[in-house]
């Protein structure tokens, strides 16, 4: 069998899910790294207003790109009081290989009629991502599937998507590499930014869903799916997905502004939904991972709810403008952070429960 080939040759095939990661996941900031800690009051203390709604003069924000993490600026103020981060991500591999398809998006997708050679660049593909994956992205592939693919990424730091959870749904089809992989969003029906449709569809140049030209597009000798995934984090869950969109009605600052507000509030949505109801496979990790960020997420709730800019860090101590638009905001953050606060709470039971299930040697990984 080719699968058991391909399984034997890089020696992830059929083995139990090991408790420990391969990789430690680094700690980091969801709004900004760098900053040193303060108090909360002070992060409210204003240099500069800016407007996302006015037509007035504001300052223009530079918002430095960190590489994804776990906590921010706001977070490290409560490890200063709480002692040392959670380390629960330990818990989840990175990369593994599953049984269960059935609620992958392709899953009712035939595979087609393929060949040793499609195999092979398959096998690849798999070696590839499990040496190669950053940190803040999972995968699991699947043993009767070997065309399937699902992906986790966690937002970026100082991006209106810190400390979410993005999942991918990958279909190698039967002209792979020659054509590159179909990718689906995991939206909930939620547009929350540009690129991501509620479809589901993945706006790209590498997926060529977008235009672009010589190494922006898909490549059947260079490119791979480690690059398809590393540019969805880098390119499109980015500090500014205002200007992504195709088309720009205006390249005023304050509308870029108030796509962050809109994008993040929708960021705590797919949150909620992701808790309520996890993909197969990564129940664990969407256990860890909110119980690890809980702190961080709700602090940059309601630091955002005061006026701080979304996804700036605590240095700059920038605030919006209070108007009618900043009005609407804070009302849509509260309720949302109303939400996610009850159901993150039910996950920290969830995590106590998979603390008890973790043999004792590993229960060092728990604080």
């Amino acid at each position: 069998m080719v699968l058991n080939k391909l399984l034997q040759l890089f020696g992830v095939g059929k083995k139990k899910k090991r408790k420990d990661s391969k990789k430690k996941g680094k700690s980091i900031n969801p709004v900004s790294q760098g900053a040193a800690p303060q108090s909360t009051l002070n992060i409210l203390a204003s240099k500069s207003v800016l407007d996302p709604c006015s037509s007035g003069a504001s300052t223009v924000l530079s918002l430095q790109k960190d590489e994804p993490g776990c906590s921010s600026n706001i977070s490290s103020m409560i490890k200063e009081v709480n002692g040392s981060e959670n380390e629960d991500h330990k818990l989840f591999n990175q990369f593994d290989v599953v049984q269960d398809y059935s609620d992958h998006h392709y899953a009712k997708t035939s595979p087609g009629k393929t060949t040793k050679d499609w195999a092979k660049t398959i096998q690849n593909e798999w070696k590839l991502l499990q040496r190669d994956l950053p940190e803040s992205i999972y995968v699991r592939v699947y043993e009767d599937r070997i065309d399937l693919i699902r992906a986790a990424i966690v937002g970026p730091a100082g991006t209106p998507y810190h400390d979410g959870l993005f999942f991918f749904d990958v279909c190698f089809p039967p002209e792979y590499p020659r054509c590159p992989p179909k990718v689906h969003f995991h939206s909930s029906g939620l547009r929350l930014n540009p690129n991501l449709y509620e479809s589901g569809k993945v706006c790209l140049s590498l997926l060529n869903t977008w235009l672009g030209s010589g190494s922006e597009k898909w490549g059947k000798s260079n490119s791979t799916m480690l690059q398809v995934l590393v540019s969805i984090q880098g390119l499109v869950l980015n500090d500014k997905p205002y200007f992504n969109e195709p088309v720009i009605f205006s390249s005023k600052e304050k509308h870029s502004l108030g796509y962050n507000q809109t994008a993040f509030v929708l960021t705590c949505k797919l949150m909620l939904y992701l808790l309520q109801k996890p993909p197969k496979h990564f129940e664990t990790l969407i256990v860890c991972h909110f119980h690890e960020r809980e702190r961080a997420i709700l602090e940059a709730c309601r630091a955002y709810a005061s006026g701080m800019v979304v996804g700036s860090s605590v240095k700059d101590g920038r605030t919006y403008l209070r108007n009618k638009c900043f009005a609407g905001f804070k009302k849509s953050l509260d309720a949302q952070a109303e939400l996610l606060a009850k159901e993150l709470a039910a996950n920290r039971l969830r995590a106590v429960e998979l603390k008890r299930e973790v043999p004792a040697a590993d229960k060092t990984m728990f604080p």
